[in-house]
């Protein structure tokens, strides 16, 4: 029996859009970390940097060995396992009828999916006790963003993600676009920690990194997004 490998991928942008990078780490069926590598985009969007990460990281593992995917980003996850199908049926428009965004790399990485055994497992970004393989993907993108320089190594050099202040997520200058949520905004509550609610619909915090319809988010500034960012932006 072929044991799988894990893995975990990683865009990021600063100022979305702004100098972005992408980065992936390669683990055993462990967990243990065997080797990573990190790329600049330029300037470009976190949405492209994400991508980026995953088809990098499927051109870059054996086709023929099962593989898990931890990535934070609920757009990369869902356009590869719930919109892509219907994307191809409607000739590559969205549900509004227009053409689907980053279709290149998204068909590219369906190419790199084909006759694979590949799942993918989404894992909060920025947690105290968060997925270490994240952590590390986000330390390697946010580096390639910054220094819009290549890198990769082994178990030897793997980048130090950067120390979470309390779970709260790292603040990041806030994307344009944010999706509109189902209330306004409420008071704080005693304690002065913001109020939180449920997202009607999914969208993108400030930080840059999506959330899901359901998930709590509170005000980050003028728009919306995780609680842990909005914290953040209150300390």
């Amino acid at each position: 029996m072929i044991e799988r490998v894990v893995a975990a991928c990683d865009g990021a942008a600063k100022g979305n859009p702004g100098p972005a990078g992408w980065a992936f780490v390669v683990a055993d069926s462990t967990g243990a970390p065997q080797r990573w590598q990190a790329g600049p985009l330029g300037h470009s969007t976190n949405n492209i940097g994400e991508l980026t990460a995953l088809e990098q990281l499927l051109t870059a593992t054996d086709p023929a060995v099962p593989l898990e995917v931890r990535l934070d980003s609920t757009y990369t996850r869902d356009a590869v396992t719930k919109w892509l199908a219907n994307w191809k049926r409607n000739g590559w428009k969205n549900a509004g009828g227009k053409p689907v965004a980053n279709r290149e790399l998204i068909q590219r990485i369906d190419e790199l999916l084909q006759g694979r055994d590949v799942s993918f497992v989404y894992v909060p970004a920025h947690q105290v006790d968060g997925d270490p393989l994240n952590a590390i993907a986000d330390k390697a993108a946010s580096d390639a963003a910054r220094l819009q320089q290549a890198a990769g190594g082994t178990a030897a050099d793997l980048p130090v993600p950067d120390p979470v202040r309390g779970g709260a997520a790292r603040s990041k200058r806030p994307s344009t676009g944010a999706a509109a949520v189902a209330k306004p905004a409420g008071t704080k509550p005693a304690g002065g920690r913001s109020r939180t609610l449920a997202a009607r619909y999914p969208g993108t915090c400030p930080c840059g990194r999506s959330y899901a319809k359901g998930d709590q988010i509170g005000r980050v500034g003028t728009g919306w997004g995780h609680p842990g960012c909005a914290a953040a932006a209150e300390a």
